[in-house]
């Protein structure tokens, strides 16, 4: 269909923006989903000063590159999360280990995301809302209903003055349906959007990867949330269960083999893309798809320039007639 095809550069920080954009330019890249980390943004320069947005923008028209959407997972993260030392990782130094503040600090930099996004010409931001009670995900110790609705109800008051404040500057956020988040498959995705009564500033950013190996089919997700569907991360995962690896992990790292999954370069994995692509056709996505490349087993320049190719050869356009018309006398 020829959407345009982007890259996550979340991934990628450890590179500076300037080299990261002329490489993926190099591989044929059309754009970047731009991560609000590392050097690649600063929303709070992006969002206060001109010459700031001038210059990211003058690095991506050199390099023949767009935006159409930017990424601020880390922060979000830290909006919704219940408080525990990993969450310092996200937020600045200087707020080490003071919850509230973190929270603070995470609340105004999602609002500046917005403003952020609108200087640089950007319809929709990326990005996660934390969950209070992801950790109660299993039931024992019991957990209650009462606990479940108080946790979703937290989310909706945290993050409605931000939604309001997207709503100013005509930008859109798209949640990544991702466990460790409030909405982590298609009923806590549906209960969400339900507490938030659908206003538009909220959607979803799919990506099936973070669905396939929790049993779920992704291009039905689509299907269901058609409508909602904001961005498109292209990413596939692999499931490998073989009686002795476990579906949740075992405590082992991204790339040990004994995981009963993994996140694979696209391609390498079990996500269908090929119904995926006809299910964005049928609900008329036009916006990019948007690699964001995880595999701990491949060299990631090889994948990147993979990828690349793989979302290009997929990419089919719709049939503007039934195959059978010809048939007709």
């Amino acid at each position: 269909m020829g959407r345009k095809v982007t890259i996550f550069t979340g991934q990628w920080a450890d590179l500076s923006f300037s080299e990261l954009a002329q490489i993926m330019s190099g591989i044929g890249y059309d754009g970047l989903e731009i991560a609000c980390w590392g050097d690649h943004l600063d929303v709070q320069k992006a969002a206060e000063d001109s010459s700031y947005v001038e210059e990211k923008l003058e690095i991506l028209a050199k390099n023949n590159l767009g935006v159409w959407a930017i990424g601020n997972h880390l922060a979000g993260q830290c909006v919704g999360d219940r408080y525990d030392p990993r969450l310092d990782n996200f937020a600045p130094e200087k707020y080490a280990g003071q919850p509230e503040e973190i929270r603070k600090w995470a609340v105004e930099e999602m609002k500046l995301t917005a403003v952020a996004a609108k200087n640089l010409g950007v319809e929709v931001v990326t990005g996660f809302t934390g969950s209070p009670i992801w950790k109660f995900f299993y039931s024992f110790p019991q957990t209650t209903e009462a606990m479940i609705e108080e946790g979703f109800e937290q989310i909706v008051e945290l993050w409605n003055p931000i939604l309001d404040v997207f709503k100013e500057n005509g930008v859109k956020f798209a949640l990544e349906v991702h466990p460790t988040e409030i909405a982590f498959d298609f009923y806590t995705t549906e209960k969400l959007l339900d507490k938030f009564d659908w206003r538009p500033e909220f959607g979803i950013n799919f990506d099936p990867s973070h669905l396939i190996w929790q049993g779920m089919t992704p291009h039905l997700f689509l299907r269901d949330f058609s409508e909602r569907i904001y961005h498109v991360h292209m990413k596939d995962a692999a499931v490998s269960l073989n009686g002795r690896e476990g579906i949740l992990g075992s405590h082992l790292p991204f790339g040990d083999r004994r995981r009963g999954w993994d996140f694979r370069s696209l391609g390498h994995g079990t996500v269908d893309f090929d119904e995926i692509i006809r299910e964005l056709n049928k609900m008329d996505y036009t916006g990019p798809l948007s690699v964001e490349w995880e595999d701990s087993g491949m060299d990631r320049i090889y994948g990147a320039e993979e990828a690349l190719r793989f979302v290009r050869n997929v990419d089919f356009d719709p049939s503007n007639l039934a195959f059978d018309d010809s048939m007709e006398k």
